[in-house]
């Protein structure tokens, strides 16, 4: 992904390892309502890379980067290059995917300096039919965001989808991260 003058950077990171799930369209669907108004978009799934998760041995504090020879660093450069994320995640047990979690646990390497002046739009789909199940990954994400200085600007909630795509069939919810995706790339 490179900026052109003028242009909004967005970068899409689903953490499901379902590919074409509820997870992945509905990010999908944010970085089409970006890009139809000109912004730059790029979209990784985490299954696709090697994120190995944090050892927990603070190497990074006195080398300011994770020793851990994976792809993380390729994530970072776009995580640095983006004005906005779309993180997915699908609810399980009450949190986010594996995928997800290992890494944003290693986003302690990357220091302060990766999340300045960031927007982001979580999008959380559940098989489960209440909101509530998503409530401990909506925490975290409000808690991560607020310790980063991150803007959480929207938050797509999809309850009860667990067939894989089942999200394309309410357009209601289509049709506000198609939106949300609008406003972002015209914030530029």
């Amino acid at each position: 992904m490179t900026k052109t003058a003028g242009s909004m950077n967005v970068l899409g990171i689903v953490g499901s390892p379902r590919r074409g799930g509820n997870t992945d369209t509905l990010v999908e669907e944010v970085l089409a309502g970006a890009k139809a108004v000109g912004a730059q978009t790029e979209k990784i799934i985490l299954r696709d890379f090697d994120i190995r998760p944090c050892k927990g041995c603070w190497a990074c504090s006195t080398q300011d980067k994770c020793i851990q020879e994976d792809d993380l660093s390729t994530i970072a450069e776009k995580l640095i290059d983006a004005q906005t994320w779309v993180i997915g995640t699908p609810i399980y047990w009450w949190g986010p995917s594996a995928q997800l979690k290992a890494f944003i646990d290693r986003w302690v390497s990357l220091r302060k300096r990766a999340f300045s002046d960031k927007t982001m739009i979580l999008i959380i789909p559940m098989g489960g039919k209440s909101e509530s199940y998503a409530r401990h990954t909506i925490g975290m994400f409000r808690d991560i965001t607020s310790y980063l200085g991150i803007i959480l600007r929207e938050i797509i909630l999809a309850p009860g989808v667990s067939e894989k795509g089942e999200v394309r069939q309410n357009k209601q919810l289509m049709e506000k991260a198609f939106q949300e995706g609008n406003r972002i790339g015209k914030s530029s």
